[in-house]
């Protein structure tokens, strides 16, 4: 064998060698490998995870689907079960003008006639034919879709739904919760308002209130959200075999007050017509029950739906020195605590003390006078004497036992600030006897005259009658009348209320503007200096001009309290302003209590008539002594001015609504109070001149009107 083939055979028999070994180290390799497959896998078969991922969750994820569902926020109603705030849902209108997108069938899911589209859109948006074509015929190219900006957004359910039957292609919505307040600019600063907020965690989207009840009950008007979970095939289709799990939705609770609807949007309009005459800084208005401190009807100006809005309540949130109504509190106190002589006599005018002067509204005064003329005539000077003479500790007593200086904490009125007084040195103490130097917010005051008006007896004031629970239908709080104290005797009460009758009545008396035809009344008239950085002001306007009234003065069962701050225009005497708003709705709140102690009177209870024909329950409740309009040409009834459940006095008025082309009624008669009710049921602007009832009307008898018409009527005495 020659070396050549020695050296191949050689070199084949390595190569055998290494061919072996290298397919012996593949094997343990391949070996190795396969059973730290198999020990992993067997590892996530046993324990159902891979890298600290749960594999079980991830699939039952994957093959689960939930869904939130949102909890409906409660609904607040007035006294008499009208909704005043509730859910509801708006919506933004938007537009895709990319020709591309299409259905799976090629149906053209943008717009496709884009002048068309601006014609139909121009009807319902505060946008022009040109403005909205413009929008829809960007410059730019490669846009998918246009917004309208604010014309196209909080658009109301029925504004959406007339777009929506145009069946316009390429328009569309994007829905967002909202809250609706169906009886228009009534207390909205008791309701207050509320915001959209989004969860960052959940990613869901509610309401939020901020201000009054919505944010004072936010908790409760929220509820809870519930959700749902099923298990589902690849294909996203409930499996057969499986169960609905989840949490139920509780619906946040519902809160009635106590607000009357007629009386509140009688306020509302008088309190409207005196801002527009007077130009106001200030207007604050609030009647209240008398022995049970239940608010009927309250409001303010500016409010929340105002022009410059205010973001207070005043009747809590603002405290003010109240002028010459505090000269009720001070004589309720000199009588009880035995310093009061009404016969006895002072010189008015002008009075030095304590290193400074007081003074009378009429400077020169009006000679020697007695304290009983002092309180009619509204005499600084004369209440000065009357602190004085009952001393500066024991009138401290009775600010602080009729409540002033701390907070009343009506429920459902958050964020209050409470009075205040330095009290030192002898002119401030008896500066507070006649309200200056001394602040105070309207319900300190409204729970002090209580006392007056309830011989003796002071109670809270409350608005909420009671917050139920939707779910259960359970009752979770109800409100009723809450007694603060005694501060005076209940023959110190009646004999302040006489001296008040003599302010209205006397000759010489500052409230003859608040008299009310066919009744008696107590009441008393301020006019309070305004304090600034530099001390008070001193315009012409420059005071707060008040009225507390209590009707009727034997036995009160209302007490109304009103104020205005720096009128800009005062054309007549501030009172006369004033009285425009409490004497008609004395007039009406009286002229009820009448009808109700009447023995010859009854009522009637309101059944549910809506989707009744009009005609029919028109005819049925006449028979039943009620007097009934009905608005609408249609024959189903769609709304009533009563709730179903309530009762109506003999001889009042029912107003149905049916659905087709308004027509004017006849309002000859008609007290404030049922017009301001017609007006707000068919969406009417009212203005009003004048009081007593209804004179005459600026739209005749019969003629179609439709919404946002402006109606005018004059009221005389009756």
């Amino acid at each position: 064998m020659d070396k050549r083939q020695q050296k191949k055979r050689t070199i084949n028999g390595e190569n055998r060698r290494n061919r072996k070994t290298f397919g012996m180290w593949f094997f343990l390799v391949a070996a190795i490998i396969f059973i730290l497959f198999t020990v992993r896998f067997s590892y996530i078969a046993i324990f159902k995870d891979v890298q600290n991922h749960n594999l079980k969750s991830q699939a039952a994820k994957l093959y689960t689907s939930s869904q939130v569902i949102q909890a409906k926020r409660g609904t607040v109603y007035d006294a008499d079960g009208n909704p005043i705030a509730t859910d509801t849902s708006k919506y933004t209108v938007y537009a895709i003008i990319d020709s591309s997108y299409r259905s799976a069938s090629g149906k053209a899911l943008y717009v496709t006639n884009k002048k068309k589209t601006a014609k139909v859109l121009a009807k319902y948006l505060d946008l022009s034919e040109a403005q909205i074509l413009k929008i829809l015929s960007p410059s730019s190219k490669g846009i998918f879709q246009v917004q309208f900006g604010t014309a196209g957004s909080n658009l109301s359910v029925a504004t959406m739904e007339k777009i929506k039957k145009a069946n316009l292609p390429g328009i569309n919505f994007t829905q967002i919760p909202a809250r609706e307040y169906p009886e228009g600019n009534f207390a909205s600063q008791l309701l207050g308002m509320t915001t959209l907020k989004t969860n960052t965690k959940t990613g869901t989207t509610q309401l939020v209130g901020d201000m009054g009840l919505e944010g004072y009950f936010n908790k409760q008007l929220t509820g809870t959200n519930g959700y749902r979970t099923v298990k589902q095939d690849v294909y996203g289709y409930q499996l057969a075999d499986s169960s609905t799990k989840g949490r139920k939705v509780e619906n946040g609770d519902n809160i009635t007050t106590t607000l009357n609807n007629k009386v509140q949007h009688q306020m509302e309009t008088l309190v409207s017509k005196v801002e527009k005459e007077t130009q106001a800084e200030g207007i604050t208005a609030i009647v209240m029950e008398a022995k049970t401190g239940k608010i009927v009807a309250a409001t303010q100006r500016p409010n929340m739906k105002s022009e410059t809005p205010s973001w207070t309540n005043a009747l809590t949130q603002q405290t003010f020195e109240p002028g010459s109504t505090m000269k009720v509190l001070a004589l309720a106190a000199a009588i009880n605590s035995g310093n009061f002589d009404p016969n006895a006599t002072y010189t008015s005018g002008t009075w030095s003390l304590g290193g400074g002067k007081i003074t009378d509204w009429v400077t020169s005064g009006w000679g020697t006078i007695t304290y009983k003329e002092g309180f009619y005539r509204s005499s600084n000077v004369g209440f000065a004497h009357v602190e004085q003479n009952m001393g500066a500790k024991t009138w401290m007593k009775y600010i602080r036992r009729f409540g002033l200086l701390k907070k009343v904490n009506v429920y459902g009125m958050g964020n209050e600030t409470a009075g205040y007084t330095t009290f030192k040195g002898k002119l401030e103490q008896a500066n507070t006897a006649y309200g200056q130097g001394i602040t105070v917010n309207v319900m300190e005051l409204m729970q002090a005259y209580t006392a007056i008006a309830n011989n003796g007896k002071m109670v809270k004031p409350y608005w909420i009658e009671k917050v139920t629970d939707p779910n259960t239908g359970k009752t979770v709080k109800k409100l009723s009348t809450t007694v603060v104290g005694h501060p005076i005797s209940a023959s110190t009460a009646k004999q302040v209320r006489k001296y008040m009758e003599g302010v209205i009545y006397n000759k010489v008396g500052t409230g003859q503007s608040y008299k009310v035809s066919g009744y008696r009344i107590a009441g008393k008239t301020g006019t309070a200096q305004i304090a600034g950085t530099n001390g008070y002001e001193t315009g012409t306007n420059d005071y707060i001009y008040s009225f507390a009234g209590f009707a009727p003065a034997k036995n009160p069962k209302y007490i109304i309290y009103l104020s205005m701050k720096k009128p800009k225009n005062l054309t007549k005497a501030a009172e006369t302003y004033l009285s425009s708003i409490s004497t008609p709705i004395i007039k009406y709140l009286l002229d009820q209590e009448k009808l109700k102690s009447e023995g010859q009177q009854g009522v009637v209870k309101v059944g549910n008539y809506v989707g009744k024909n009009a005609q029919t329950v028109q005819t049925s409740l006449a028979k039943k002594k009620l007097q009934v309009t009905v608005i609408g040409g249609n024959k189903k009834i769609t709304a009533q001015s009563l709730t179903a459940g309530k009762e109506a006095i003999i001889n009042s008025r029912l107003i149905l609504k049916t659905s087709g082309e308004m027509t004017m009624p006849d309002v000859s008669g008609w007290s404030q109070a049922d017009v301001a009710q017609l007006a707000q049921m068919m969406g009417l602007k009212l203005s009003l001149t004048g009081s007593g009832y209804a004179s005459n009307q600026s739209i005749s008898v019969g003629t179609p009107v439709k919404a946002g018409d402006s109606l005018k009527v004059a009221y005389t005495g009756k």
